[in-house]
This record gives C-alpha cells, sequence and structure tokens, in this order.
C-alpha cells in the first residue's frame, strides 16, 4: 500500500508538474500575442496620421513628367505642370538640364523654398528624390511642388493639404489581429546584392537592390519573398506581395509589408508580421508611382491579416 500511494503521489505531483508547465507556457505565449497585438495597433495608429499629415499622401494632387527645358508651372491650361486652382497661372518655370532641374518664380509671385521666403532672383538648383534623398520643396500658397527621380525620369509632385482625398478620408480598415501571421523567415543572403527591375503602377520600371530571399513557413506552407533595400536601415526591409485576396478584400496592386530584423537573434533571422501589411499609396491616389509586387513575390496562400483596400480604391 505504501508503495502504491507513494507512486500515485509521484504520478499526481508529475502531473501538475505538466500542468503547471503548459500554463506557464500558455501565459508566456499570451503575454508575447498581447505584446505583438500592441505593437501592431500602434503602427496602425501611426500610419494613419501619417496619411492624414498635410503632407501626406491623401494631400497628393498631381504628377507631371518633365521634359527637356523649359517646364512652366501654375494653374493656367497650358501649364505644362498644371497645378490647383489657388496657385497663380504661369507661377513659375522648371529648367531641365539633363539630371539637373532648376526652379524660377515669375516676378510677383510669392513662393516658399523649404518652408523659407523665395528670394532668388535666377533659377535655383533643387534636390529631387534619387537615392532617398530629401528633395527641395517649393511652396505657392498651400501648394507644394517636389522633384522625384525614377529610373532617370524626371517628374514634378504636387501637393496641397486642401485636396478632396484629404478632406473626405473615411479612415482605414484591417482584418483582426491575428499571431499565426507573425512569422520569423530566414534571409537567404545572395553572393551580392541581386538587381531587380520591377514595373510601376505609372508605366515605368524601377532598379532595386534584393539582398536574397526570405523563407519562412506560415499555416504549414512553406513561401518565399525577396525584399528590396528600401528602409531607413540594414535592419528594415521591404517586400513588395500579392495574394489571392488582392483585387477582392486587398488592394488590386499588392501591398507593402516592412521586415524587420529579429531582435537578439542571430543575423539571418528576420520579423514577417503580416497584420502590418499595408496599402502603397497608389490605392489612394493616381498620382504615385509605387513598384508592383515581381512574379516570385505572389503567394499562392492567401493573407487575411493586415490592412483591406480602402474605400473606393480603383487606382
Amino acid at each position: 500500500m505504501t508503495l502504491i500511494g507513494s507512486t500515485a503521489r509521484a504520478h499526481e505531483a508529475l502531473d501538475c508538474a505538466v500542468v503547471w508547465t503548459l500554463m506557464l507556457a500558455l501565459l508566456a505565449a499570451a503575454s508575447t500575442n498581447t505584446g505583438d497585438e500592441a505593437e501592431v495597433q500602434a503602427f496602425r495608429r501611426e500610419r494613419e496620421q501619417r496619411l492624414r499629415a498635410p503632407d501626406g499622401w491623401l494631400a497628393l494632387v498631381g504628377l507631371a513628367w518633365l521634359h527637356p527645358g523649359a517646364n512652366r508651372f501654375g494653374s493656367a491650361p497650358d501649364d505644362e505642370v498644371r497645378m490647383p486652382a489657388a496657385v497663380p497661372p504661369h507661377a513659375g518655370t522648371l529648367f531641365v538640364d539633363g539630371k539637373t532641374v532648376r526652379a524660377a518664380i515669375a516676378p510677383g509671385v510669392a513662393a516658399t523654398l523649404n518652408g523659407r521666403r523665395w528670394d532668388a532672383t535666377g533659377p535655383v538648383a533643387l534636390r529631387s528624390d534619387a537615392g532617398d534623398a530629401t528633395p527641395d520643396i517649393v511652396g505657392v500658397g498651400a501648394v507644394t511642388l517636389q522633384v522625384i527621380d525614377r529610373g532617370g525620369r524626371l517628374g514634378a509632385r504636387l501637393k496641397d493639404p486642401d485636396s478632396e482625398a484629404r478632406r473626405s478620408f473615411g479612415g482605414l480598415s484591417y482584418y483582426p489581429f491575428d499571431p499565426a501571421y507573425r512569422v520569423t523567415a530566414r534571409l537567404r543572403r545572395a553572393p551580392a546584392p541581386t538587381k531587380m527591375v520591377i514595373p510601376d503602377a505609372s508605366g515605368g520600371r524601377q532598379e532595386m537592390q534584393s539582398p536574397g530571399t526570405l523563407a519562412f513557413t506560415l499555416l504549414g506552407r512553406r513561401l518565399a519573398l525577396d525584399p528590396v533595400n528600401d528602409g531607413p536601415d540594414d535592419d528594415n526591409l521591404l517586400v513588395v506581395f500579392r495574394d489571392p485576396t488582392s483585387g477582392r478584400e486587398t488592394y488590386a496592386g499588392g501591398r507593402f509589408l516592412r521586415a524587420r530584423r529579429a531582435k537578439g537573434a542571430s543575423d539571418d533571422a528576420w520579423v514577417v508580421d503580416f497584420n502590418q501589411a499595408y496599402n502603397p499609396p497608389c490605392a489612394f491616389t493616381p498620382y504615385a508611382t509605387c513598384p508592383l509586387p515581381p512574379p516570385q513575390n505572389r503567394l499562392p496562400l492567401p493573407i487575411p491579416a493586415g490592412e483591406k483596400a480602402p474605400a473606393g480604391a480603383a487606382h
């Protein structure tokens, strides 16, 4: 009887230990999921704030591709860079010479350069956004103009904080947070960064660099995505992808996702959280130049996570 009792108590203690271990694991998982969800919610709040900002993507009201020589800008019908009616007609001129763009303001027109009063008497060279540089911003009233470079094509991008898109924006919609769509991927690095030539929504082609391939398992499926170096630092990679929800519940042109190096893990471990997938600017305006998903980034598995298509998205 003593042996039997001792064995029973040992089994009971073992069962309790197993249950306690499982409870601790579940509590740890719940705590992690709560932290991950809080991170996703913070990301979404910040994203909507950026969209709604006076200089956010909702403020974009025009894009004009520049030709060599003189390109007049203003609200006149014959201005090559047509601006909103609040801007005077023939407000100034952009002079294009190769990769150099210079701006001149017409007499009597009040303008600014990077927020300061325009006081130059002759044309001023403008910095474009080539190479992720911060472009110079020319302002005429509340409307701004900046030069963009897309694969050698130079364009004038126009923003107006009083745009119809910004005034009528009804907010973003998302799938519910699901921890199953947050995975750790392994970055299989290429011997050297691979050049990817990707078509964009404006009909052009953009040359981007990819460090390799992100390989991961999602819901039991082995998948892979090729990211590009388009982040603020080496710990942040851009993924442009498409999946079977595209054109149905999510934006037809695909979505963006930021892969981030996993903290405290090996160099090739990256966090891919589809709960933070978001729409490209082209979902909100026809004047953006978003890269489109390359063929290898078209996933066979539906991804019901992250941002849904905005109301009225047809660009």
